[in-house]
């Protein structure tokens, strides 16, 4: 996770799934406690789970005019506190990790053009089964995007530059998701290990047989490099 000072912070992730603001939440936790969090959900889920609301969210309408003006008078109110932290899924829908080429919705580009400093962190997030029965949640933070002068450029121009960079962040991501290897990464949240059922009752047998402590990971650690 890139360390950066005071100043608006926009953290800009992709969206595969339904617990993409679970992971915002979790890495919220890892950053400086100083730093506030906040971040739009379609406002008909804000309703259904209004705790989501003091802990950050705000409601908007997903896919209308007025809710591309609620998301950015909100987001500019926030965005004018020096601590503040948005965590936005800029493709506003549930989209595969994979999918090429990467589309962001414009509400992104308008708000990146109306700041005046602070930083964009494209932060790609994806799923994948390894060698357990649940997935992986993997994230990888890209480099950051200073904003100097949001409106030198167009909403255009910002929107093409931070798909650019959260695509390459994605392109990076696959690659290490397919090295399978828990070493490139820092663990901050531990879940649920081992496969289950008849075949981690037959694990736990046998390690009870040989006089050996169970372990649920299905991965068998590699050996140190010698």
């Amino acid at each position: 996770m890139p360390v950066l000072g005071r100043g608006p912070l926009v953290m800009v992730m992709n969206h595969p799934s339904w617990w993409d603001p679970m992971i915002a939440l979790a890495m919220s936790a890892e950053m400086p406690a100083w730093r506030t969090h906040f971040g739009p959900i379609d406002g008909a889920g804000l309703a259904q789970y209004p705790f989501l609301e003091r802990i950050g969210f705000f409601g908007v309408e997903p896919g209308t005019s007025r809710g591309g003006v609620q998301f950015l008078r909100r987001s500019l109110e926030i965005l004018a506190r020096p601590e503040a932290t948005l965590w936005i899924t800029a493709q506003g829908r549930f989209v595969d990790p994979r999918e090429r080429p990467l589309r962001l919705q414009p509400g992104i580009g308008h708000l990146a053009r109306r700041l005046r400093g602070g930083w964009i962190v494209p932060v790609a997030v994806e799923y994948p089964f390894w060698d357990d029965r649940c997935p992986e949640a993997l994230i990888r933070f890209g480099s950051p995007i200073e904003i100097v002068d949001g409106p030198a450029a167009s909403p255009g121009t910002w929107t093409a530059r931070i798909e650019a960079a959260l695509e390459q962040n994605l392109d990076g991501l696959a690659s290490l998701a397919r090295r399978r290897d828990p070493s490139d990464f820092t663990l901050i949240v531990a879940g649920t290990s081992g496969v289950g059922g008849v075949y981690d009752s037959w694990r736990r047998l046998r390690a009870w047989s040989r006089g050996e402590r169970f372990r649920p990971e299905h991965r068998v650690s590699r050996p140190p490099p010698t």
